[in-house]
């Protein structure tokens, strides 16, 4: 490291660092730049190349102390062993001609990307971390937004009002790639209009990530990628358009070749129009052919059984965007028409039903989503028993070091946590590792978001997501004096964290955040109750490092898998859980704590009514005893008997390195094996 001895030496390899997405799962490697400038890193959502931006020379100089230097010196020693050329599928020996294209609507790779609304794509930015630390040949296609998801704010009477600021360019790791590649998008009276493609290239280790963009100079003067999921129909048919369309042939002009195309959600299903249209002119299949071919190296995945997920259009709107294109596949009008319908006589084209008939490989996102799935899509398979029916489950995980904590991160290995010995952790280095992530959160909170002080002795509560009405977030509020005498309570008290986003559109989410946002100004919360305005990614981790009981109140079977749980429990929070999505196959006693109360024939709010008093229940009975019961030494000890087993069990088990590389062997393989057999057969 004797090379950095200046400002301007360590502004270069600085931005080296962040050149590179990969720097978001070193913690050591987010350190070196937050402690630069931390108020200011905080304001620019925590991104690196923006504050080195406007930081000089100078103020970098005054960084460079010894410790400084010999942490700068780990980090890229880390990154030089990551980007190793030993991995997973090098020794696997997977196929030298394999390459699989990811297609998806939204990445979480970092806050400072803001391209993601939610688990989605968090999820999506976790799969391609996993998928270069694997080696797996794979490529990202998604959408640059300039404005990207909202900004949150609560206006005077706690409603969220949303803001959508202009995402910089020049400040971002992103690359511009010399090509534009167009599409034929509709315009407002329904004709065709030529739009060219920008395309930004965003390196996340092994894995390249392509963003499309038409803010270009000579391209109409609309907005179709600048928020996520914004516009009205006509917009996100376009947006939907760019992505599969578009997204293939990006790919071409970068002369990729994809074995397998992975759809994580609808949103990209119309890349199986462009993939038809190649076979169909450019290699004269016929229609049929051309359908049977590109299904075999198709994998899907469905991530919600929730209508709003599955997206479905006016089959006019369609047709002005598309119907050209479906005439150069060679297919009539109608037949297309009923892809994308489960019954005849639906009046939408629906992208999942779509995208699971060009599909061969499809699958849910736990083991109950996938029997939800299957029975949800069964009539697309009448001749089927529901269990026959083609759609396996991969449960998801997450990238754990990108979610674990520097404190357990460093107990358990820093290059490479082993979970497993997280049994063997002696009580009192556990505890005051959590202790030390539970107090940096409570300080984070108190100085950047402007919250009361709060407690690190009590027994703190995580809701954090989407608030989406299906999520309940309003289940531990529905018994307010119940809940009340929680918060008060002298010996044991709770105080609970809150924070999540309502869909712009969704009136009902924002009556959620405005009822939790009114109950937390009342006398009866006791100053307990705190709602984060904002979530991000950066909230996110902290949360998920520093409460003590992370809950998830789904009205069962929708919450089709649930991954905060996941990154809560790898560091050592415990999850309070209805049975749903994830926690329905790994929730055990000696992990966390269940909330059941399932009813027969009840309706919505009678099983509301019976969850809400099961849930109250676990607090007072289970968790509260668990958490306040001390030994001579002040340590809970039953309650960090269930952190270790939680670290142990489900650390592995529910990482995106199990995740990706079931996908690779299950789906992937089979899916490559499929587009190598059709292409020898027709050829």
């Amino acid at each position: 490291m004797s090379e950095v001895h200046d400002g301007a030496t360590l502004r270069s390899t600085l931005m080296e660092i962040a050149s590179d997405f990969s720097f978001t799962w070193i913690a050591d490697a987010r350190l070196l730049f937050a402690e630069l400038e931390p108020r200011r890193f905080a304001e620019l959502q925590h991104n690196p190349t923006a504050l080195l931006f406007e930081l000089t020379d100078d103020d970098l100089a005054r960084a460079l102390t010894p410790d400084y230097i010999q942490r700068l010196a780990r980090v890229l020693g880390r990154l030089a062993r990551d980007r190793g050329e030993e991995t997973w599928w090098r020794e696997r020996s997977g196929p030298a001609d394999f390459l699989a294209a990811y297609f998806s609507a939204e990445f979480g790779l970092d806050e400072s990307l803001p391209i993601y609304s939610g688990g989605l794509g968090v999820l999506a930015g976790d799969y391609l971390k996993a998928a270069s630390e694997l080696g797996v040949p794979l490529v990202g296609i998604g959408l640059f937004y300039r404005r990207g998801y909202f900004q949150q704010r609560l206006d005077e009477s706690d409603r969220q009002i949303e803001h959508y600021p202009l995402t910089l360019t020049t400040r971002l790791p992103l690359a511009l790639v010399p090509m534009a590649p167009i599409v034929e998008l509709a315009d407002d009276d329904g004709n065709l209009v030529p739009v060219r493609l920008g395309v930004w290239r965003a390196t996340v280790g092994r894995v390249r990530l392509y963003l499309i963009d038409t803010h270009l100079e000579g391209n109409p003067d609309w907005a179709v990628t600048d928020t996520l999921y914004g516009g009205d129909r006509a917009n996100r048919l376009r947006q939907e358009i760019l992505l599969g369309v578009g997204g293939v042939r990006v790919l071409r002009r970068l002369g990729l070749e994809p074995t397998v195309f992975h759809l994580n959600e609808g949103h990209s299903a119309f890349l199986q129009l462009e993939r038809m249209r190649e076979l169909v002119e450019e290699q004269g299949l016929p229609a049929d052919e051309a359908i049977e071919r590109l299904r075999a190296s198709t994998v899907f995945t469905t991530h919600t059984p929730v209508p709003a997920g599955n997206e479905v259009f006016d089959p006019e709107l369609v047709r002005e965007a598309l119907g050209g294109l479906v005439e150069r596949c060679g297919l009539a009008w109608e037949d297309f028409v009923a892809l994308g319908k489960v019954e005849p006589d639906e009046k939408g084209f629906g992208l999942t039903p779509f995208a699971l008939r060009t599909s061969e490989h499809a699958n849910g996102v736990s083991e109950l989503h996938g029997a939800v799935a299957r029975e949800m899509w069964h009539r697309l398979w009448p001749e089927k028993r529901i269990d026959e029916v083609p759609i396996t489950s991969v449960t998801n995980g997450v990238h754990q070091r990108t979610w674990l904590s520097p404190e357990l991160e460093q107990l358990l290995g820093d290059t490479e946590p082993h979970f497993e010995d997280a049994r063997e952790l002696a009580a009192d280095d556990l505890w005051a590792a959590h202790r030390s992530a539970k107090e940096r959160l409570l300080e984070f909170i108190l100085t950047t978001r402007g919250a009361r002080e709060l407690d690190p002795d009590v027994l703190t509560i995580g809701f954090a997501r989407r608030f989406a009405t299906y999520k309940r977030a309003d289940l531990l509020f529905s018994r307010p004096d119940r809940l009340a005498s929680l918060l008060a309570d002298p010996d044991r008290p709770i105080q609970v964290l809150v924070a999540g986003k309502a869909h712009p559109a969704d009136e009902g989410g924002k009556d959620l955040i405005q009822l939790v946002v009114d109950f937390a100004r009342e006398p009866a919360a006791a100053g307990r109750v705190v709602f984060l305005e904002d979530y991000e990614m950066t909230l996110a981790r902290r949360m998920v490092q520093g409460v003590d009981l992370w809950l998830n109140t789904p009205r069962r079977p929708f919450e089709a898998s649930g991954t905060s749980g996941m990154k809560a429990a790898l560091n050592g929070v415990l999850n309070c859980s209805i049975l749903d999505g994830w926690w329905a196959e790994a929730y055990s006693p000696a992990v966390g704590f269940a909330i059941e109360a399932p009813l027969d024939d009840a309706t919505e709010a009678e099983q509301d009514e019976a969850d809400a008093g099961a849930l109250h229940a676990v607090l007072e009975q289970q968790a509260l005893p668990a958490y306040y019961e001390r030994d001579d030494a002040g340590l809970p000890q039953r309650w960090i008997a269930l952190m270790r087993e939680s670290i142990a069990e489900l650390g592995p088990r529910f990482g995106t390195a199990r995740m990706v590389a079931e996908y690779v062997e299950r789906l992937y393989l089979p899916a490559h094996e499929g587009a190598t057999r059709t292409t020898s057969r027709v050829g």
